[in-house]
């Protein structure tokens, strides 16, 4: 079997996914997501300018070699668009090899570790009593795991925050939209808004929280020792995880569970994080970190460790990665929580997928391969739109993160 050809596909079914598929001599075809978020484009161009040359002829069962001449035959290795291409590539392949297998994914990667994927939800408002509504909801449903963000007094806008009850969608304009960030007010009011969740829903219930990057070590120390007496699963991305040593000041001061790494694209980049123990939870994803190869790479790394998995899993990601996710999910031994943001129903008929949510849980497609494909005939009917993530500034016009 040989790799005849290979598809970039660009659709926006209410937001912008790119997706790879790969086309074989014999008529297996596999899929792979190629989305990165505010940068689709990017992707798209390397993708077809100087990856899917290289992929004709290839043999498709050759992941591994496949995986290594795409990063190490490219001088410029990592970052997030290499790093992305290639998670398109390898994806595909362990599509193909599944169905040429006649397996789920699963099965190929040690079959399963559990019986289903724990995965949490989002519940946000601009208010209080809002978020309170929408964890409500969320446990009716069947959700065990919550992540909670609210509104901050006095702000207008809160990134991670829907207006006016509508689905949340960060990326909002063509040109990066601006907002006004306070950190003092931020960290006097969050920890008000998990001690009335912990009253309403008890302690059973597990809750996270998203900083998004936006301490610095010593206030992320302090709003993790403010969040200790409601027991949150984890206090996401404190603060920006370039400068690695500074998780050991947090690590210090507070016995809230961390959770960084969506944004971290490779093993190296989250080496020093995760020998240290310096976070209890990765987040990588398998489109951002070169694929289903390589994250299960990170979270080997992570089992000696003892530090667990917990992908990112935002509307930002296909159904593709999803679907990869879960059956990465569900082999692992250090599975820890798998995030969950329902597509909406122009993406999930773009594409089609056999996965699967029922009580807490999400269970891959027994279908062989990944159980996910694209409808490029509908995706056709969804044109590319641009749109970028949001910026902060401080109250005095300071450049701050998200």
């Amino acid at each position: 079997m040989r790799i005849t050809g290979a598809r970039v596909i660009v659709t926006c079914p209410g937001r912008n996914f790119v997706t790879l598929r790969i086309v074989t001599d014999e008529g297996v075809t596999g899929v792979g997501d190629a989305t990165l978020n505010g940068r689709e484009l990017a992707v798209a161009a390397y993708l077809r300018e100087h990856v899917v040359p290289a992929l004709i002829g290839r043999d498709p069962a050759r992941i591994e070699d496949t995986w290594q001449y795409l990063y190490k035959g490219a001088y410029w290795r990592r970052g997030p668009v290499t790093m992305t291409a290639i998670a398109a590539v390898d994806t595909a392949l362990w599509d193909i090899k599944g169905k040429v297998a006649g397996l789920p994914v699963y099965q190929l990667l040690g079959g399963r570790s559990r019986d289903g994927v724990t995965v949490y939800a989002h519940a946000n408002a601009e208010t209080v009593d809002g978020v309170l509504g929408e964890v409500a909801r969320l446990v009716d449903a069947g959700y065990r795991a919550v992540r909670v963000q609210t509104g901050v007094p006095g702000l207008a806008t809160t990134y991670g925050v829907s207006a006016g009850g509508t689905p949340y969608e960060p990326a909002d304009a063509a040109v990066p939209s601006e907002a006004v960030w306070s950190t003092r007010r931020y960290l006097n009011h969050v920890p008000s808004v998990f001690r009335r969740i912990r009253d309403e829903f008890g302690p059973q219930l597990m809750l996270l929280h998203d900083v998004h990057h936006r301490l610095t070590p010593i206030e992320a120390a302090r709003l993790g020792a403010a969040l200790e007496p409601y027991d949150l699963t984890w206090m996401e991305d404190p603060v920006p995880a370039e400068l690695q040593e500074g998780f050991r000041l947090i690590r210090r001061h507070t016995t809230t569970p961390i959770a960084v790494g969506e944004v971290l694209t490779s093993i190296w980049d989250c080496r020093q994080l995760i020998t240290e123990q310096l976070i209890d939870y990765i987040r990588a994803t398998v489109v951002h970190a070169g694929g289903i190869s390589h994250l299960r790479r990170i979270f080997d790394l992570a089992n000696l460790y003892h530090v667990r998995s917990g992908s990112h899993g935002a509307t930002d990601l296909s159904p593709v990665c999803m679907a990869a996710a879960l059956h990465l999910d569900i082999s692992i031994p250090n599975f820890g929580l798998q995030e969950h943001m329902p597509h909406t129903a122009e993406t999930d008929a773009v594409f089609p997928h056999g996965y699967r949510f029922a009580d807490g849980y999400l269970h891959p497609s027994e279908t062989p391969g990944l159980g996910v494909d694209i409808d490029e005939e509908l995706a056709a009917r969804y044109p590319y739109r641009p749109a970028s993530l949001p910026v902060n500034r401080l109250e005095d016009g300071t450049l701050h993160s998200w």
